[in-house]
């Protein structure tokens, strides 16, 4: 019986391959798609019992019929600035609605990844209609497809576990393929080897130079509550994964810097350094960023799910090692 995850090659799927290797399992069908081939160095290490590009998978899911213990749906175009919306919401949502569709005819647990985005600019970050006002069409298919499954959910069609997870802002080790898309700690630790300093926007949405706040979540953290689920198969519906804790982009380029040279420099100490420099807000993000989020774990908490999150000062600590040995 193989385990299905989709997104194999990028980050967060990667690492739920390590993941599942780590606990013994390698019946796993890897999914994805090479079109940028740089892709590959994250599954290099891992064991797999297959390979299958993304769009060749869901045109012959009968392949399958049987065989399949649970997916983990980790593929999406994840650019938030992608303006083609046919593409977005093909790639996003009527993929994601087919494979749906087949892990319930086949009683297969389906754990999907979907994203904090749905939120717009907030201010509440709670799993509930009257909080979700995506700012862009990346975040619209997310939200497009979350309705779907509560709607499904509410008829009580449900034969096999279906999880939404709404991803923070993820970080962590096989990120670098994504390049702009890639989160604030790899950029940081990329602007110090190469500049000497960290680069963060001045203020916006009455928040100070590097004071926006984001939920920042170490991609270890997520793994853990995919696999989980995994082993919670009673437990089905969306539910928020971040750390529940808003901090600031200088709280992380500090635990990045300071990681990285071995200090404990505070943000002043930094910016009076150079360490820190901040530049002018994009006028193509105005309207469409989120200046601040933080996740409500509430649901997820309620669920069962007690294990802590690390703050940004650890899960930048331990990415900065990573990338170090690399």
């Amino acid at each position: 019986m193989y385990f299905i995850v989709t997104g194999a090659a990028g980050f967060i799927g990667s690492k739920l391959v390590e993941g599942l290797n780590r606990r013994g399992v390698d019946e796993i069908i890897a999914v994805d798609t090479l079109a940028h081939a740089d892709k590959f160095k994250n599954l290099a290490d891992a064991e797999i019992a297959d390979y299958i590009d993304y769009e060749e998978f869901i045109l012959h899911l009968d392949r399958y019929e049987g065989a399949v213990t649970a997916v983990f749906h980790q593929g999406a175009c994840s650019d938030t600035m992608e303006t083609d919306g046919r593409y977005m919401l093909q790639n996003n949502y009527e993929y994601s609605k087919r494979l749906y569709e087949w892990c319930q005819e086949e009683e297969v647990p389906f754990v999907y990844a979907s994203s904090a985005s749905v939120y717009g600019a907030g201010p509440e970050f709670r799993e509930d209609r009257s909080c979700e006002r995506p700012l862009n069409v990346y975040g619209y298919s997310k939200f497009l497809f979350d309705q779907y499954v509560r709607r499904r959910l509410k008829l009580k069609e449900r034969r096999a576990q279906v999880a939404g997870l709404r991803y923070f802002n993820v970080y962590g080790p096989n990120e670098a393929h994504k390049g702009r898309m890639a989160s604030v700690a790899y950029h940081a630790y990329q602007q110090l080897l190469s500049a000497g300093r960290v680069k963060l926007f001045v203020g916006s949405d009455g928040y100070g130079n590097g004071e926006q706040r984001r939920d920042f979540v170490y991609v270890e953290d997520v793994v853990d509550v995919n696999l989980w689920l995994l082993e919670h198969g009673a437990v089905s519906g969306v539910f928020n994964c971040g750390t529940g804790r808003a901090q600031s982009f200088n709280q992380l380029a500090a635990a990045v810097i300071n990681a990285a040279q071995g200090t404990m420099l505070s943000v002043k100490d930094m910016v009076g350094k150079g360490l820190i420099e901040y530049i002018p807000f994009p006028p193509q993000l105005v309207g469409k960023y989120q200046s601040y989020t933080q996740a409500d774990l509430t649901r997820l908490r309620g669920a069962g799910y007690t294990r802590e999150f690390r703050p940004v000062e650890a899960g930048a600590a331990a990415y900065v090692a990573e990338l170090a040995n690399r």
